[in-house]
């Protein structure tokens, strides 16, 4: 006769119904995990699956795997028809898409249940990959060589003050040059002292899409290019937890950039369009717990796009692909979009040619229920 097996008192006072589930667990992943069956067909789906393969889990059911994800290199697709073996690939292009989405993919079997397997498919060079320690570390250099610098600047612009007190009328713009330089000079500074500050921005709802039309006005009035800017906004889109001058300063770097990408074209094209995506990113990873980020800003372009060799680091100080860059605009873009409990990536839409930077925010408080 077969033992019944039994629950012990131990094993009652360890059990915690407000603990998180497995399927809990995988839908607040960052990374996708499809579960496959003997067929290799698609049995589920986390939203980090959904939100990368831009499909929702109700479509992908029943699908064959290499149909939605390849078709794949010779080699990973004879591993996958191998429904025992475990794989890992890093590296992988996922061909299907008209975005260029470099992906690592894990293969893990299920030895209790044969022929099934759970797929993991992570982007290579994510930007919310690394601990806050990692970041200080990369990002303590700019501060050190600001602090070194400020100093002589200020005496050379008290210089300039005072020559220009002496100098006739139509001479004083030569000074007042000076000054300007220096000034733009001392904000370049800070803006390298913020990215290794270690304070965050002070979060509030905010309206985005006023942040967004004063930012395009802004880079409007700093250009006289022809490259036409358009607007693509979701009218009901509510109201996002950011920090109103920070989100600006964001999207005046992003359109700036998509600005100067586009004016290679001949009729070089911006669209700053929003939308609303539900569970579309989250941020476990620098929180320590799943936040969703539904508000979608996408700051488009047509230009020709990032050098494939840089497209990794373009978030990282000192990497720019302009001659008279300084590398920190999008450096500072990532800290100030981080210190708002945001996220920010950027694809290539290689059949369309386009350029696309997304940024993904959190509701406001009032709006999350």
């Amino acid at each position: 006769m077969a033992t019944i097996p039994t629950i012990g008192a131990s094993d009652i006072s360890n059990f915690d119904p407000s603990r998180p589930g497995a399927k809990a667990q995988i839908a607040g992943l960052l990374f996708a995990v499809v579960l496959v069956d003997q067929n290799t067909l698609i049995a589920e789906a986390n939203h980090a699956a959904e939100n990368l393969l831009g499909v929702s889990e109700k479509r992908l059911l029943g699908r064959p795997l290499v149909e939605v994800i390849g078709p794949l290199d010779s080699r990973v697709e004879a591993r996958l028809n191998m429904v025992d073996a475990a794989l890992v690939a890093r590296d992988i292009m996922l061909n299907n898409s008209a975005d260029e989405v470099r992906v690592n993919l894990t293969v893990s079997p299920l030895g209790s249940y044969p022929g099934w397997r759970v797929i993991t498919i992570s982007e290579v060079g994510y930007e919310e990959t690394g601990t806050e320690d990692e970041i200080g570390i990369s990002q303590g250099a700019p501060s050190i060589l600001a602090h070194e610098i400020k100093n002589p600047l200020a005496a050379i612009r008290g210089a300039a003050q005072l020559i220009a007190r002496k100098l006739p009328q139509p001479d004083k713009k030569l000074a007042k040059m000076i000054t300007d330089e220096v000034d733009r000079i001392a904000r370049l500074i800070d803006r390298m002292q913020m990215l290794g500050a270690k304070g965050t921005e002070t979060a509030t709802p905010c309206n985005p899409h006023v942040a967004i039309r004063s930012a395009i006005a802004t880079v409007r009035a700093a250009s006289s290019n022809s490259v036409e800017i358009y607007e693509g906004f979701d009218p009901s889109l509510p109201a996002v937890l950011a920090n109103r001058d920070a989100l600006e300063q964001v999207l005046i770097n992003l359109i700036s950039n998509a600005r100067d990408a586009a004016s290679a074209e001949p009729q070089g094209q911006i669209t700053v369009q929003t939308r609303f995506v539900s569970g579309l990113a989250f941020s476990a990873i620098r929180l320590g717990r799943a936040v969703r980020l539904p508000i979608e800003i996408t700051v488009t372009d047509n230009g020709p796009g990032i050098d494939p060799a840089m497209r990794d680091h373009v978030f990282e100080p000192f990497v720019s692909s302009k001659q008279s860059g300084q590398g920190l605009g999008l450096a500072l873009v990532r800290k100030l979009v981080r210190d708002m409990n945001g996220s920010i990536s950027h694809d290539r839409d290689t059949r369309r040619g386009l350029t696309h930077f997304r940024l993904h925010l959190p509701l406001a408080k009032s709006d999350q229920g």
